[in-house]
């Protein structure tokens, strides 16, 4: 071969070689260099549009864009068609008519002619719009009352009177000493007390229909809700707790001052609260609350709380519940509420009786551990997944009493429960078809990382693959049920939207591209997901990313994602892009990463979602040791030259792992880490701990504060200064534990502008490099 040319080859194979290297300045933009996907798929009215919002020119925000069958490419939305799409229509079944609210205002929309009326207009705004069984009634709500509109003859009627406080009655005034004495002495006070009687008489013996004044006092009006034949309003009333919240310091100001706003209340058995749930009969015009102490297990006491000889002896209580907005047949002729206790140990369906006051219990959900998984939401003032079929006596909704969530429908007249779906996976998501005939099913069937879709029949029960193969699909229907947008990805090829027909085993047809060149020039690595077994005998999922043989350097780095209920593990685009494409970085580098779906993960079940309870660093922090035991029995991987990193929980397992399993990790990056649980938020942490105040063992034990004295490894901590989340406070806390034990191994990296998420890409850079700075500097080998 020509010399000269083999020097070209090898110059054109360097530059080749050296376009594919991946820079932390460019990686570290996130969507700026992958590129904006869309989101927020919908369809128009009729069905002949597809919206979304999308930033394909890489702005300083999303804009609105529209794709209609024949469309070449989408095209930008003018300003007044983007935000009439987002508008929230409720259709009127009997005519052509649609209602909404703009900006607190009431409008109606007729498809066939494309006019928008607007109907109701006053300074104060309405919300909560809802349609009656009626055809032309709407309810909605104002200054916390309910109105009734009626369409056809423009008439307004407002059938609540709430009122916050008390009712003024001279009657009921506290007696008083000059009061008393005044009315004593003198005749003037005594007749003018008189005549005041005389007249309160003859005005109450004239009645008004207007409703009468309910005064619901300091509590919180919530959840008002009409059922559809207008008859009855149903409402919560929620006491509000004297708690304080935490503060944060806000260093960088517009003004150069100084602030300190309120983030957040800290996790306390002071956050339970009294609530109660009323019924407002609108023909008597009077209001009474349900009793609900006749619930099965009110009174039952959580397990754990035999651990703690003073809590066991305790008299027996019905627990604090929350009950939801009922869920209505479309009639109104039956009413279902889901209750919540508020420790989120039980959940519970009932029939209501809205004349009576009284309820008939369905069903009676118990999880010593806490309510929750696909379709259950768990916070306790969150409803899940319910509804009615089509036959306005069969009621849907998930549970996990096999295991994994699956859906059951249960019918009010029969008193059958039929289990629809069974198997050792989940059912994530529930549409209900128009006609009531069939279910849409987003599922995790084929593997737990993937998100399939499938129609189901109630008639049959048989599930009917549409989408099935690797990746998430995420799917809205079209009006006419015809046709899908899906918003599809896998492993290493992000978010774009679709179109495919609604049939069996359908294919997908792509309107969108949104991946810049920039991101294309490279070969991004498809993670294979692995299983192993953890040492209690649990499989668990991971992501493992492999450097080529000739680069491998045996050193290996473990990623350990956030929690909330996250899945990491699975075969689409990871919300954690940037981490994805630091672990290509990483590879590129020789280092073999894992990324764990450790227990507590979502996607696996209920005895995998609730592995964690009242121990976090536990199994979680196993699952970590037992991957790491893994790489070193099946990839050469050296056993003292292992790092772990991770975000928010992640920053909590590395802490847990560098102080409670020292000899483990030679190093770990903590981010915006969590570092003593008793001053987390109430709603995540009392359901895993319970309260500081009931179950101090287990916030010992999760907390790594208390072991700060076991560090040995080198420990980069990073926190952003405004997080109101997981507040600065916390990884300050831990410097003053590490400086007054004289510990020496450890360094804070601060960030003054950047909250829990990371904003700035400048943040981003500073914060990768320094974790990419400290494997190097630790894991590879002098």
């Amino acid at each position: 071969m020509n010399k000269k040319i083999a020097v070209l080859i090898c110059i054109f194979f360097s530059i080749a070689s050296q376009s594919q290297n991946l820079k932390l300045e460019e990686i570290m933009k996130g969507d700026a260099f992958i590129g904006v996907q869309p989101v927020n798929g919908r369809w128009s009215l009729d069905g002949k549009k597809v919206y979304f919002e999308w930033n394909p020119n890489n702005e300083f925000g999303l804009s609105t864009y529209f794709w209609k069958n024949g469309s070449s490419k989408p095209e930008l939305a003018s300003l007044k068609e983007a935000e009439f799409s987002k508008f929230d229509f409720k259709e009127n079944k009997a005519s052509d008519l649609f209602y909404y609210i703009d900006k607190g205002r009431l409008f109606s929309y007729s498809a066939k002619n494309k006019v928008s009326k607007k109907l109701y207009q006053q300074s104060g705004s309405i919300s909560n719009l809802q349609l009656g069984f009626e055809d032309g009634i709407v309810f909605f709500e104002q200054n916390e009352n309910v109105f009734k509109y009626n369409t056809k003859e423009g008439t307004i009627i407002q059938i609540t009177n709430f009122k916050k406080g008390k009712a003024v009655d001279a009657d009921t005034d506290t007696d008083s000493f000059l009061k008393n004495q005044q009315n004593e002495l003198f005749q003037f006070v005594r007749d003018q007390e008189a005549k005041k009687k005389w007249n309160l008489v003859k005005t109450n013996a004239v009645k008004s229909d207007f409703p009468k004044g309910y005064y619901y006092g300091k509590n919180a009006l919530e959840s008002i809700k009409i059922n559809p034949n207008g008859n009855y309003a149903t409402f919560r009333l929620t006491e509000q707790p004297d708690t304080k919240s935490e503060k944060m310091e806000v260093f960088v100001t517009a003004d150069g001052y100084n602030k300190t706003p309120d983030t957040k209340e800290k996790v306390s058995i002071n956050n339970l609260v009294n609530t109660k749930f009323g019924i407002y009969n609108i023909a008597k015009d009077s209001v009474y609350m349900v009793n609900f102490s006749s619930l099965s297990h009110i009174q039952d006491a959580p397990k754990y709380l035999s651990l703690y000889e003073k809590s066991s002896n305790k008299e027996k209580a019905d627990k604090l519940i929350v009950v939801q907005e009922p869920v209505y047949n479309q009639n109104g002729s039956y009413g279902i509420a889901e209750i919540r206790s508020q420790d989120n140990k039980d959940r519970w369906l009932v029939s209501l009786n809205l004349e009576k006051g009284t309820f008939e219990e369905i069903e009676h959900q118990h999880d010593e551990a806490w309510i929750g998984g696909p379709g259950i939401p768990s916070d306790s003032f969150d409803s899940g997944t319910l509804g009615f079929l089509g036959d306005n006596q069969t009621i849907y909704f998930p549970s996990e009493v096999t295991g994994y969530s699956h859906l059951y429908t249960y019918n009010l007249k029969s008193k059958k429960k039929i289990q629809l779906t069974k198997g050792n996976w989940e059912v994530r998501n529930v549409t209900l078809s128009k006609d009531k005939k069939s279910f849409y099913l987003t599922t995790n069937t084929t593997h737990p990382g993937n998100r399939n879709f499938y129609k189901l029949p109630v008639s049959d029960g048989v599930l009917q693959p549409l989408l099935t193969k690797d990746g998430a699909h995420e799917v809205s229907l079209s009006p006419d049920e015809n046709t899908l947008l899906v918003r599809y990805s896998y492993k290493n090829k992000p978010w774009e939207l679709y179109v495919a027909e609604n049939k069996k085993n359908t294919n997908l047809s792509q309107i969108t591209n949104s991946t810049t060149e920039a991101f294309k020039a490279y070969s991004w690595r498809t993670p294979e997901v692995i299983t192993y077994k953890a040492q209690d005998g649990t499989l668990v999922h991971a992501r493992l990313y492999k450097p080529r043989t000739d680069k491998a350097n045996k050193a290996a780095i473990l990623f350990v994602h956030g929690a909330g209920y996250l899945q990491n593990a699975h075969n689409y685009w990871s919300n954690y892009h940037r981490e994805y494409m630091f672990h290509n970085l990483l590879v590129d580098l020789g280092y073999t990463v894992l990324d764990i779906d450790y227990r507590g993960s979502d996607g696996y079940g209920r005895d995998f979602r609730t592995g964690i309870y009242r121990f976090m660093g536990g199994k979680d922090l196993t699952d970590q040791i037992d991957g790491k035991n893994y790489l070193i029995q099946n990839y050469g991987i050296d056993a003292g030259r292992v790092g772990i990193y991770g975000g928010s929980y992640g920053g909590f397992i590395t802490l847990m792992a560098m102080l409670t399993t020292p000899k483990e990790f030679a190093s770990g990056a903590a981010l915006r880490s969590v570092t003593d649980w008793a001053h987390y938020n109430h709603g995540y942490t009392g359901n895993i701990l319970n309260f500081p105040e009931t179950d101090p063992n287990a916030y010992k034990k999760s907390s790594p504060i208390y072991f700060a004295n076991n560090l040995e490894g080198n420990l980069l901590m990073l926190h952003g200064m405004i997080d109101d989340n997981v507040e600065y406070k916390d990884i300050v806390r831990l410097s003053q534990r590490f400086i007054e034990l004289g510990k020496k191994k450890w360094t804070l990296a601060s960030f003054p502008v950047e909250s829990h998420g990371f904003k700035e890409t400048y943040s981003w850079v500073d914060e990768y490099s320094r974790i990419l700075n400290l494997f190097n500097n630790t894991l590879l080998e002098k």
